[in-house]
């Protein structure tokens, strides 16, 4: 590894350090539910090093619980992760011509957290040729602290069984309000968050996660739409 790109490892690092607060009660939150499904300590571990993606595995252990089919877990945590195909597309024109080397592994890191500092990163230095060296910094970092605390919840959490109570999954929704805010700087923007944020609410009590995965869908068909109607009345 050369200079520049430690240099621009660690910027990825540093830039990922404030999504970590929220992270370390979710992850230890998650380490110590898993202990009182049907999980195991290595499953727990797994889905964790594997799957690496909070929102489904709290699903994915709830379904567990509930004796879900394997069919159904599978196919409910696809639904949920479907949003990291929209997070590839924004990023595509800046790592497509990488090897394949390097975008199986950056595809696997692709979090929430990850995509919201290295797509800032990336349009601010759009001609930057290491941007990938920043991306893989902020993975890399962001997965060691999600195993870590995974751990910590799963040799910890039977000393506190109510931390579930204890409402600290509050820092992960203050960091995912923190992630989107600054991104909210056009119409479609705005009331594509607004849409979703209000069918959220209005579908909260459907089954299996199932009102999140709709709101999304609808949200961003709106702002999807709303975009391509500003775009066609400027070319007229």
């Amino acid at each position: 590894m050369s200079s520049s790109q430690k240099i621009e490892f660690t910027k990825g690092v540093i830039d990922t350090i404030p999504l970590i607060v929220g992270a370390v009660p979710f992850g230890i939150i998650y380490g110590t539910l898993s202990q009182s499904s049907d999980l195991s300590m290595y499953g727990a571990l797994a889905l964790s090093s594997i799957v690496f993606a909070g929102s489904s595995q709290f699903v994915a252990l709830g379904l567990i619980a509930s004796g879900s089919s394997i069919f159904i877990i599978i196919a409910t945590t696809f639904l949920i992760n479907l949003r990291h195909l929209l997070y590839s597309f924004s990023l595509r024109q800046h790592l497509s011509h990488l090897p394949q080397k390097w975008k199986i592994p950056l595809s696997f890191g692709l979090t929430d957290e990850t995509f919201a500092v290295t797509f800032k990163h990336y349009s601010d230095n759009s001609s930057h040729n290491l941007k990938h060296w920043y991306f893989l910094g902020s993975f890399l970092f962001f997965y060691l602290n999600w195993q870590i605390f995974t751990v910590v919840g799963i040799i910890f959490g039977s000393s506190f069984p109510e931390i579930k109570d204890w409402g600290l999954e509050f820092a992960m929704s203050a960091t995912f309000i923190g992630i989107v805010i600054p991104y909210l700087k056009s119409k479609p923007m705005i009331i594509t968050a607004i849409a979703s944020s209000t069918l959220v609410l209005i579908l909260k009590d459907l089954p299996n996660n199932t009102g999140l995965i709709i709101s999304s869908i609808i949200g961003i068909s709106i702002g999807v739409l709303l975009e391509l109607k500003l775009s066609t009345s400027k070319k007229k």
